[in-house]
């Protein structure tokens, strides 16, 4: 039996403890909001999710999202030059940084402390794409 095959789309469902401040941290980090009514959709190149109006602490202090990027030393002066700690409210993103596992990775967590990888594609490793 074969899967069907379309424009198939994944969209994780993030939580927002403070849905407006959320949505204009992910505004000001550079995410495109599609769509804003009860839940609103953000999209960045080919990626997208749903942030929705609801929250549970434990759930979004262990949820990660991953962002690869080709450019990381470009993302890091972008992310340095929003000034998110005095702006939101949100822990110091964490600099690049060599990962054991082999990744280069910036973290970064948003207003409802779900925490951003946000890595460097490694132009020969096809899962990078």
């Amino acid at each position: 039996m074969s899967v069907p095959v379309g424009t198939e789309l994944s969209r994780p469902f993030l939580p927002a403890k403070n849905f407006q401040e959320s949505k204009r941290f992910y505004e000001a980090f550079g995410f495109e909001k599609v769509l804003d009514g009860e839940v609103a959709i953000f999209r960045i190149g080919a990626s997208s999710f749903i942030l929705q109006n609801y929250f549970q602490k434990e759930w979004a202090e262990n949820f990660m999202m991953q962002l690869v990027v080709d450019d990381l030393d470009a993302w890091w002066s972008h992310v340095v030059s929003l000034d998110l700690p005095a702006r939101f409210g949100v822990p110091a993103p964490k600099p690049p940084a060599m990962q054991p596992w082999g990744l280069r990775i910036a973290y970064v967590v948003d207003p409802s402390g779900i925490l951003w990888h946000i890595a460097q594609s490694r132009p020969k490793v096809e899962h990078d794409r």
